[in-house]
């Protein structure tokens, strides 16, 4: 398997995910290929009987498995973008998460290689490697997506390899698990109100779904990281699971982002994904009502999967404690 030197540069092309699945394979734009496409990365069984212990050997091969059958092999490069209504296009533009998007999906490739070269397992290697190759692919359909509509982003910071691995794969794992939660939630909110074209929408589809992917691989490494160390490092372990934990709401709820005045990410929204129901509908949506929302999706997003394969657990949780506080009520017209 390629290696990667981080004193230089990561190439902007890296080799196709595992399995001889070559990214180009939907060229022709054929529906029936794209279909079957977008089926086989939504729906997937492991074939042997029995339960998946994490940890055992069984579980690794399925998660990895899992991973690889169902990549999508959509190429950024062929998406039309659609024609947007200057009403549109404003509502797209003005969005506060193109810098951060971007940067985000940087930082996460460089961190997702990093900690793969350090796997001495083979399965998860690939399967990890697999999504930082993804990572790189969101970044390119976000790169499109500026181009096409005319965003204008802050120059790009240098992303320098992660001195510690493992703590850099724990932040953008748990990360994804937060933001992809609530991504579910106001992309349906986004669908349901017609606040930007259905084209739009529908073109992000396949981004969507394979964040769904990219947090069931990280909670499924997680497990079977957990089951595989011994009580000493899985006590010290923990107590890093909870700092990262930390890290995060510390970050999300803006104190990390208020100490960045005057850097041009800091005029960007680190917290989108958990405040920005208005931004993607006209309606007046409750926040007991996006949590509802979001349970369901999350719910339905997964459900084409193996029920034998653990799912993110603590951001659905916190939801479901926050509802039993949370008055719900109808949407309202703004």
């Amino acid at each position: 398997m390629q290696q990667y030197s981080f004193d230089r540069p990561l190439p902007e092309t890296l080799p196709p995910p595992p399995g001889g699945l070559l990214l180009g394979a939907l060229d022709g734009g054929d529906p029936a290929a794209i279909a079957a496409a977008d089926h086989a990365a939504r729906h997937w069984q492991w074939p042997q009987p029995g339960p998946l212990a994490p940890g055992s050997a069984a579980h690794r091969q399925a998660a990895a498995a899992m991973f690889r059958e169902t990549f999508n092999p959509y190429k950024p490069s062929i998406i039309a973008w659609p024609h947007l209504s200057p009403d549109a296009r404003d509502r797209l533009t003005g969005l506060p998460i193109w810098d951060i998007a971007v940067q985000t999906e940087g930082k996460a490739r460089l961190r997702m290689l990093a900690y793969a070269q350090a796997q001495p397992d083979p399965d998860w290697r690939a399967a990890i490697e697999q999504n930082g190759w993804e990572e790189w692919r969101h970044k390119q359909v976000l790169s499109d997506l500026v181009a096409a509509y005319g965003i204008a982003l802050a120059p790009e910071p240098p992303y320098p390899p992660p001195r510690d691995t493992e703590w850099a794969y724990l932040v953008t794992g748990f990360s994804e698990c937060i933001d992809s939660f609530f991504a579910f939630g106001l992309f349906e909110l986004a669908k349901r109100s017609g606040y930007f074209p259905a084209e739009l929408v529908d073109t992000f589809e396949p981004v969507i779904q394979e964040e769904t992917r990219h947090i069931l691989l990280f909670a499924n490494w997680l497990a079977a990281h957990r089951a595989r160390l011994p009580l000493h490092r899985r006590v010290w372990f923990e107590m890093r699971v909870a700092a990262v934990w930390a890290f995060l709401i510390w970050e999300r709820i803006g104190i990390a982002r208020g100490m960045d005045d005057g850097k041009p990410a800091a005029k960007q929204d680190n917290s989108f994904t958990l405040t920005g129901s208005a931004a993607v509908s006209d309606a007046d949506v409750s926040p007991g009502e996006l949590m509802a929302i979001c349970l369901a999706e999350n719910t339905r997003r997964f459900a084409g999967y193996d029920a034998r394969l653990r799912r993110p657990t603590t951001t659905p949780a916190l939801a479901r404690l926050a509802l039993r506080f949370l008055r719900r009520r109808a949407p309202r017209p703004a």
